[in-house]
């Protein structure tokens, strides 16, 4: 197939492609801006509308002009037109040549996993991953397409990276900041690593959002999403992404979603992108809340250790303010009593809501050692710094004091 045909395969009708679906210049527009207008102009056109808010376009496939001429999207398991303008809007925020969607974090990540590795091949990453990140690199992958995972011994040590790479890694994995213990791993000393023996370092960036955090500025390659959590911001979406090459990305859409199908559907799509243009002001207001939610679980004398990166005591606390604008709106305490007291803890609270899933514009908490990492065994939860009596907080919008004023009566409960 003749170049110029693959690159009209690969892209969509749009308006203006060079403008609006790649992202711009650094320098060119700031990243509020970006959020708000990447991918889409309503002075352009998106097929055969016109609208100041990006349409939805809910057809699951799409005419052929003439017998020759295929068009793209041609079929809604590669794209729609709503995912075009979502896709080119997580590239540019992130600062990637490209972006797939899926169906959700997870799914992206199997998607990402399914497409560059073998039988045979290796992934090294660490133990500071989401739940069921560990679940699929526990057994799904190993068991069943006979890939390995390698989880390094110290995070923090960059030699420890290197010693589990060899010429069968096709990707280093981090998560940073990490759920649910809040461990910052840094991100330019791995990237270096990994580089140096020809590994591209995929960089899981949903705690932090590329409004707190631009992993391929310090040296990702690719950057993994799950748009269902602060990028959506209030547990109406579910959704993730993948942000890298254009190659890789396409790789991903044409290989492996096209024939999977777990694709992110045109209306969440498009309320995601709704939400995305007040993502800079939440990422704000959801850091400033958790430090103070942080300080005053630090100084209670019924939390033995509180994790998140803008306190002091936090071990990687420098690393975090080098490599991030702010320490972001997830944090984890420890209480007295294991599950027992965790449970105790949490069915005093009265305003924030027990519910899996993070970074919502309502206060949300969970016990990850029986629901996100119940796969992990009680020594790699240990070794994860996951103990029984750990409490995972996303810290959402409202009044901090009347955060403050809710764990203070849960915790003083009897």
């Amino acid at each position: 197939m003749p170049d110029e045909e693959r690159f009209f395969m690969r892209r969509p009708w749009a308006y203006d492609l060079e403008a609006a679906l790649v992202p711009p210049p650094d320098g060119y527009l700031g990243f509020d801006t970006r959020a708000l207008h990447a991918g889409y102009h309503p002075q352009g056109e998106l097929g055969p509308f016109r609208s100041f808010v990006p349409p939805i376009t809910p057809s699951m496939t799409y005419p052929y002009r003439r017998f020759e001429e295929v068009p793209y999207p041609v079929y809604g398991r590669t794209q729609t037109p709503t995912n075009a303008v979502l896709e080119a809007r997580l590239a540019s925020l992130e600062g990637g040549q490209a972006c797939v969607t899926a169906a959700s974090g997870s799914q992206a990540l199997f998607n990402l996993i399914f497409t560059l590795a073998r039988p045979g091949d290796n992934v090294v990453t660490s133990l500071h991953t989401f739940g069921e990140g560990y679940k699929q690199a526990a057994t799904i992958f190993p068991e069943r397409c006979h890939v390995e995972f390698r989880f390094v011994q110290d995070p923090a040590d960059p030699d420890s990276w290197a010693k589990e790479i060899d010429g069968r890694t096709k990707l280093v994995w981090v998560e940073t900041p990490s759920n649910p213990t809040l461990f910052v791993t840094d991100i330019g000393a791995v990237a270096q690593t990994a580089h140096a023996r020809g590994v591209p370092l995929m960089v899981d960036n949903t705690t932090a959002t590329a409004a707190l955090q631009q992993p391929m500025a310090l040296g990702a390659d690719i950057v993994l999403l799950s748009i269902t959590k602060f990028l959506a911001g209030n547990a109406t979406v579910l959704g993730g992404a993948v942000v890298g090459p254009e190659d890789l990305v396409e790789d991903i859409r044409w290989n492996t979603t096209e024939f999977v199908g777990a694709v992110m559907q045109p209306f969440e799509s498009w309320l995601a992108l709704l939400f995305l243009e007040t993502l800079p002001l939440r990422m704000e207001r959801h850091s400033a809340n958790a430090q103070a939610v942080a300080g005053f679980l630090a100084e209670h004398p019924k939390v033995l250790r509180v994790n998140y990166p803008g306190l002091a005591g936090h071990p990687q606390r420098a690393l975090a303010g080098r490599q991030m604008k702010a320490p972001g709106g997830m944090l984890s305490f420890v209480v007295e009593g294991g599950i027992e007291g965790a449970a105790r803890v949490m069915d005093h609270l009265q305003l924030i809501v027990h519910a899996v899933t993070f970074g919502t514009s309502r206060s949300i908490c969970m016990h990850p050692a029986t629901i996100t990492h119940e796969h992990m065994t009680p020594d790699e939860r240990a070794e994860a710094g996951i103990d029984d009596g750990l409490i995972r907080l996303s810290v959402g919008l409202e009044d901090p004091a009347d955060l403050v004023a809710d764990l203070e009566q849960a915790l003083e409960g009897e």
